[in-house]
């Protein structure tokens, strides 16, 4: 218990506490972002962003892993807000989190296994494009000052950690907002700052149950939200817990973080936020600056409400130029330039699933809609080429009456068809044998593709041996296969 507390808590108290400090600022124009997004007061995508990294620093899989409001969850709660007003999203958080706890019981954090490879770099570099393209509009139509304080703050994030002794210690993006604040502190200059984008908080978050009638009509209005934010909050989290896995060198508990995610959202919608996930982009900045253990995300959470509530004079100077260098930096290095040198040694398929994804992705700007097309593409892909394994070999008996086709390979629904017409149907034979020893049959598809083999030489007058069956093909034979049932043959014979 110690040792665990001491891993995850104290043995990287500087980093975390410096990277910590860097996510809470960068997590504040966002949040406020994510808040008008939804058509809410910015203070609820503030509540949620401080409660959620408070939550899942105790309760989440992935220490080191940053949780607040999202983008990809405030894009879902537009109609909601618009229909039914705030407390039904309130209402609708409290059942997010109820399902989200509820998939984390039934173990749907093991569903990652399903996710290639190539989905998961898909889904990095279409979120690092879409990190870089929300950055545009403080870069469009804006004067002078704004590139240069930009071009300032990628200067300082680049070159400082190359400083002797002190770039090492500070983590450089927080110089970047601390130096750039100060400039424009000073010169006063003519550009956008945090207070510009919506009025802080002034008060601490307090407990309310959701002002909403407690009946089943209430239940349908936010179910259909609640479960499309639920899996939209958990495939993103999912994600960046791989991600951070990566980055870290270290494993994640997927499915304690599906209960952590749903308890934080449980807490956040009792505190008067807007539901959320894991955001890899602050994650990213987490890591970067030096962030490893759960009391990064819980300085996050716990400054961010400082900042906003009792600082906030001082926060709404910082200069959104400051925070743009920091997010395009987060893009940049979120991007996975490796695999644009890979597409010329790639196979074809795994191409294609990782454009495929960044393209959705960037086009609906929804996560979740990609990485559902990449997965799909990747299993036909895989389905496709697994049914091409597939060796059907025969040779007549020297008594030139009897046949024996030997099946290698897997016997499927990609590959039934290929099954079926390997055998000569016309071949004036008295017997067939068909082995099987070499060859698996997965699923009804595969055993309906042998059951109309047998059958078809059977209307032809030909006996048929089929031999060989492992235990497991044996058993989908016994349960639905009707070749050996006459009944069920006579039908299929049409008499």
């Amino acid at each position: 218990m110690f040792e665990m507390i001491r891993r995850h808590w104290l043995s990287n108290i500087r980093g975390d506490v410096l990277a910590g400090t860097v996510v809470a600022l960068a997590l504040i124009p966002e949040a406020i972002a994510f808040s008008i997004i939804a058509g809410v007061d910015p203070k609820i995508g503030l509540y949620a962003s401080f409660s959620m990294a408070v939550v899942i620093a105790f309760a989440g899989g992935r220490p080191g892993m940053i949780s607040a409001a999202t983008g990809a969850t405030a894009l879902l709660m537009v109609t909601l807000v618009r229909d039914h007003g705030l407390q039904y999203l309130l209402a609708a958080t409290l059942l997010t989190g109820v399902i989200q706890i509820l998939f984390g019981y039934l173990k749907l954090g093991a569903l990652m296994r399903f996710v290639s490879r190539s989905v998961v770099t898909g889904f990095v570099n279409a979120l690092a494009i879409l990190i870089f393209m929300a950055q545009l509009p403080e870069l469009t139509n804006v004067t002078w000052h704004v590139y240069a304080m930009t071009a300032a703050g990628l200067g300082i994030i680049y070159l400082f950690p190359y400083l002797p002794v002190i770039g090492k210690t500070l983590p450089s993006p927080l110089v970047c907002i601390v130096v750039l604040t100060a400039v424009y502190m000073i010169t006063g200059m003519d550009i956008r700052s945090v207070g510009d984008m919506g009025e802080l908080p002034d008060s601490l978050p307090i407990f309310l149950w959701p002002d909403v009638p407690l009946n089943l009509e209430t239940l349908w209005i936010i179910l259909p939200y609640s479960l499309g934010i639920a899996v939209v909050g958990l495939l993103e989290s999912m994600m960046t817990a791989t991600i951070v896995d990566e980055l870290t060198d270290t494993p994640s508990d997927k499915n304690r973080e599906c209960k952590g995610q749903g308890l934080a959202n449980i807490v956040t919608g009792a505190l008067g936020g807007m539901a959320g996930c894991a955001m890899i982009g602050q994650s990213v900045i987490n890591v970067k600056s030096g962030g490893r253990g759960r009391l990064s995300t819980l300085v996050a959470g716990v400054f961010l409400l400082i900042l906003v509530v009792f600082l906030g004079d001082w926060v709404s100077q910082i200069p959104m130029a400051a925070l743009v260098a920091v997010m395009i930096m987060v893009s940049i290095g979120t991007f996975s330039w490796q695999s644009i040198r890979d597409l010329r040694r790639h196979p074809l398929s795994t191409n294609v699933v990782m454009l495929a994804t960044v393209v959705t992705v960037v086009a609906t700007h929804n996560l979740a809609i990609g990485v559902l097309v990449g997965v799909l593409l990747a299993s036909l892909f895989f389905a496709n080429k697994v049914g091409q394994i597939l060796y059907i070999g025969s040779r007549m008996d020297e008594s030139g009456r009897t046949r024996e086709y030997e099946v290698v390979g897997q016997v499927f629904f990609a590959s039934s068809t290929r099954f079926t017409n390997s055998f000569d149907f016309k071949e004036a034979v008295e017997r067939v044998t068909i082995d099987l020893s070499r060859a698996h049959l997965w699923d009804i598809t595969g055993v309906e593709a042998l059951d109309n083999v047998v059958v078809k030489y059977r209307r032809e007058g030909t006996e048929v041996e089929v031999i060989g069956l492992n235990r497991a093909s044996a058993t989908l034979v016994d349960r639905f296969a009707v070749h050996d049932k006459p009944d069920a043959v006579e039908k299929l014979m049409g008499h």
